[in-house]
Parts: structure tokens; C-alpha cells; sequence
């Protein structure tokens, strides 16, 4: 029953605030949305910001799972970046304001960003720009600084979500139609990164 209850308080204050971003929900408007008594944030949590702070961490930890999956030497590339875009088009779908949620946690607190990210993640970095390196090499991806095309990957997959608003509203598109938009983007994406 305890972790029924904390998963639940969680995920409620997840869908508040990566999928509706209603950043300045209160424990209160949490607790209503979980159909719990609000004293059970606190007996769990502790407080709003340790509530918080948690799925935080959560988020940030699921985000660089998610990014070190497209670091795996051994895999086909384009298949690896094809699912990277996959699992982020999903992510995005479920929880839109996610990556301005954080984006804004880190600009009011880096000493979070620094906390939370991978030891090694340097290192994978460093594998995945040698992995692009030989695939230019190659002829596969087009000669650029590998940097770039991260930006160029993370961009094309992000931007969409980032203006959707202003998207929506000056292209007149349906909650439908963005999603129809959306489930053409991998390929799209893959065809613009790779030649071939």
C-alpha cells in the first residue's frame, strides 16, 4: 500500500508537471489531482521541493539512460539514433514541458546539473564523436565536427516540441495533426542525418 501510494503521488506530481507544466502546482492541487490527503505528501516526501527534487532526479536519471543507449559501439548506428529519436518522440508525447522543466531547474541550480550527471559520460561522449568520426569516414554521414551533429540530431528532434504552441497556432494544427507530424519525424530525421 506505501508504494502504491508514493508511486502514485508521484506520478500524479510527473503528469502535473512534465505533461501539463504546471511547474507551481501546490502539494495541495497535488494531492487533490492523487485523491489523497495532502498530509501524505509530507509523510512521504517530506515537503513540496523534496517531492520535487525526486522526480527531478528520476527524469534526469531516465533522460541520460536514454541518451547513453545511442553510445553502444557495437550496434548498427543509424539503428541505434533511429531508436534514440523513437524513445524521445515518445518521452515528449508523454511529458511535453520535460526538457523545459529541467532546462529551467538547471538554470535556477547548476550544482543540480553537475549532481545528477553521469561520472562517465565524458568518456561515452568522447566514443560516440569517434563513432561518427568513422562513419564520415565512411561516406555514411556528411564530414562536419561531430558536435554538430549531435546539435543537429537533438534539434531535430526537440525544436518541434519546444514552439509546439506557436506551431499549433500558426499552422492551425490539431492535437491530431501534430501527432500524424510526429509519426513521420524519425524517418524524416534519419534521412536528413544520414546519406544513405
Amino acid at each position: 500500500m506505501k508504494d502504491d501510494t508514493e508511486e502514485l503521488i508521484k506520478e500524479t506530481a510527473k503528469r502535473m508537471f512534465f505533461g501539463e507544466g504546471r511547474f507551481h502546482a501546490t502539494t495541495q492541487e497535488i494531492a487533490d489531482e492523487a485523491k489523497v490527503n495532502r498530509t501524505l505528501i509530507n509523510y512521504y516526501f517530506r515537503s513540496r521541493n523534496n517531492l520535487i527534487s525526486i522526480i527531478y532526479e528520476e527524469a534526469t536519471r531516465v533522460s541520460n539512460e536514454k541518451s547513453r543507449a545511442i553510445f553502444d559501439r557495437n550496434r548498427d548506428i543509424k539503428e541505434m539514433i533511429g531508436e534514440f529519436i523513437e524513445d524521445s518522440i515518445a518521452t515528449s508525447i508523454k511529458y511535453p514541458y520535460l526538457e523545459t522543466y529541467i532546462v529551467t531547474e538547471m538554470n535556477k541550480n547548476n550544482t543540480m546539473c553537475s549532481k545528477l550527471m553521469i561520472d562517465d559520460l565524458d568518456v561515452v561522449v568522447n566514443v560516440f564523436y569517434e563513432r561518427l568520426e568513422e562513419e564520415m569516414e565512411k561516406g555514411t554521414i556528411k564530414k562536419m565536427e561531430p558536435l554538430q551533429f549531435l546539435l543537429n540530431m537533438i534539434s531535430l528532434v526537440n525544436y518541434p516540441f519546444t514552439i509546439r504552441p506557436l506551431l499549433q497556432l500558426d499552422l492551425k494544427l490539431s492535437d491530431e495533426d501534430f501527432k500524424r507530424i510526429l509519426s513521420d519525424r524519425k524517418e524524416i530525421i534519419l534521412n536528413t542525418l544520414f546519406n544513405n
